[in-house]
């Protein structure tokens, strides 16, 4: 099963994930990141690195996320891959302390 990026990234953008993804599957906009699923290969390494537990395997997405498992296939492939360490947006730290984390 793919992996997922999910509501919490929003705002955030933290890129720790997209350094340990072998295949370069991260995919991103202004807003946030998404997972290309048919570039995935479901190694996993992704979902500790996110600082705001954004991240699930796709059978493992909580039921008020399911539907970011379309919103990443339909944004994905349009957008630009990022594939190194880039710096989280500006609301990166406020967001995360909205989120608990």
């Amino acid at each position: 099963m793919p992996y997922v990026v999910t509501s919490n990234c929003q705002k955030c953008r933290f890129t720790d994930c997209v350094t340990v993804c072998p295949v370069d599957c991260f995919h991103g906009d202004a807003e946030m990141l998404y997972i290309d699923a048919g570039a995935c290969i479901d190694c996993g390494a992704c979902e500790p690195q996110c600082p705001v537990h954004a991240i699930y395997e796709e059978r493992q997405v909580p039921a008020s996320e399911t539907a970011w498992v379309g919103i990443n296939a339909e944004r994905a492939p349009g957008l630009a891959t990022v594939s190194s360490k880039q710096e989280p947006l500006g609301t990166a730290e406020a967001r995360k302390k909205e989120l608990g984390f």
